[in-house]
């Protein structure tokens, strides 16, 4: 079993540390509550650019040059993501350097300068960002898919890079105010995992982050609800031999009971290369490349969807021979040796990621960031070991159902009425 040790501190900051017995390394983790979902439409993308200015200088390293020569100078890995419900930023290093860690994440996070220079020509950054993103339909079938899904107008729909109009206009003093709003203690968690004691791990905690205590809340949101009584399409043009696909459904949120079950029908579907998706869609029908299915989970809220390069003279078959597949596992139960295997599979691919200090971090990290709870990866395979063969079923009846499709497709086509008529199940 992987220890871990929680601690919240007079501030309101909660803080885990996880020690890793056979390591030599640490990684410093701190994550933020706040992402694309938190911002209103006229500063959305604002929580990327933030993270983006938080490299730029500090009244210590004034320069990017200068934070990233400390760091290069003992081989640490750093980086940062900001998704629709919370932002992080991390350090892997060498665990004698672990002070250095701190000092600098500690100094970029409270002390970031946001230079107007730096700041205007990180808009040219971004948008170039906006522009790469855009130009691979792969990646960006799937924001068009949570568009589509959860409305254009719900902030859980937005773009976590945001509209280049925002970039373009967003001011210093918006940024600095919405920064201010939440990035403080009561809003934040700090993770130190690997070649740690706990003792040493909390003092260095309270040491670097022990900023001034707020009246501030810990960040909320509005709860998305889908209302949806028919199929809906959304079709963007762009002349490719392949087209991208996603085809989905609203599903659960990380406080379900039968989030396991999901995880467990999502691999029996088309979570690995032996999966149903797989074998019959690519092996046999020759349809696609890749094609895989994924379950994206919110705390109101989740989806699951299918993804695939297709090709375009064969689109419409591919999207019949997907549902027909979809119908098939929500009418027949699964085999008691798919489930087997699925459980098997999971059980891997749980225990190979945590084999490292970087991942062992963000397990509990967002964990405890997002549902308020740690659970141990013993924990959670016990929890996966008891799903059945009938709770894979009750799931697949329940998500799978005709007046939920949604489907986003990027590829050589203007009308999304000859798609529509195809979805059934």
């Amino acid at each position: 079993m992987l220890p871990y040790y929680k601690k919240t501190f007079p501030n309101g900051l909660k803080a885990i540390v996880a020690p890793l017995k056979d390591t030599k390394t640490i990684t410093l983790l701190v994550l933020v509550k706040v992402g694309s979902r938190h911002e209103p439409q006229n500063l959305n993308g604002v929580s990327h650019f933030i993270e983006h200015m938080m490299f730029k200088g500090t009244v210590k390293r004034p320069t990017t040059l200068q934070i990233s020569k400390e760091l290069d100078g003992v081989g640490a890995e750093c980086n940062a993501f900001t998704q629709k419900d919370q932002t992080g930023y991390h350090i892997k290093v060498n665990h004698e350097k672990k002070k250095l860690a701190f000092d600098v994440l500690s100094d970029m996070l409270k002390n970031s300068l946001f230079d107007p220079k730096e700041l205007n020509r990180e808009r040219g950054v971004i948008e170039e960002e906006i522009n790469m993103y855009k130009d691979n339909p792969q990646s960006y079938v799937d924001s068009l898919f949570e568009e589509l899904l959860y409305g254009k107008d719900n902030r859980l729909g937005q773009l976590i890079s945001g509209p280049k109009a925002v970039i373009r206009k967003v001011t210093r003093s918006q940024m600095m105010r919405y920064k201010k709003k939440y990035y403080h203690p009561r809003n934040m968690l700090v993770v130190i995992s690997g070649k740690i004691n706990p003792q040493e791990g909390f003092r260095l905690i309270e040491k670097h982050f022990n900023w001034e205590r707020t009246k501030d809340k810990a960040s909320s949101f509005s709860k998305v609800k889908v209302i949806q009584n028919a199929p809906r399409a959304k079709v963007e043009y762009k002349k490719t031999e392949q087209v991208q696909l996603c085809l989905g459904f609203p599903a659960y949120s990380y406080f379900h009971k039968d989030l396991e079950a999901l995880y467990l029908l999502n691999i029996i579907l088309g979570g690995n290369m032996s999966s149903r998706l797989f074998i019959n869609i690519r092996e046999r029908q020759g349809l696609c490349y890749f094609i895989r299915s994924s379950a994206n989970i919110y705390e109101d809220i989740g989806n699951f969807v299918i993804q695939s390069g297709l090709d375009r003279r064969r689109i419409s078959q591919a999207i019949v021979r997907i549902l027909e597949e979809i119908k098939k596992i929500k009418q027949t139960a699964v085999s008691s040796e798919e489930l087997d295997k699925a459980k098997e599979y999971l059980k891997g691919r749980l225990t190979l990621e945590m084999e490292d200090s970087e991942q062992i971090a963000g397990w509990y990290g967002i964990q405890q960031l997002l549902t308020g709870k740690t659970l141990t990866l013993e924990q959670k395979l016990r929890k996966i070991q008891k799903v059945k063969i009938g709770d894979i079923q009750r799931v697949a009846k329940d998500i799978f159902q005709t007046s939920k499709i949604n489907l986003a497709l990027i590829g050589p086509f203007t009308a999304k009425q000859e798609f529509l008529k195809l979805l059934k199940i």
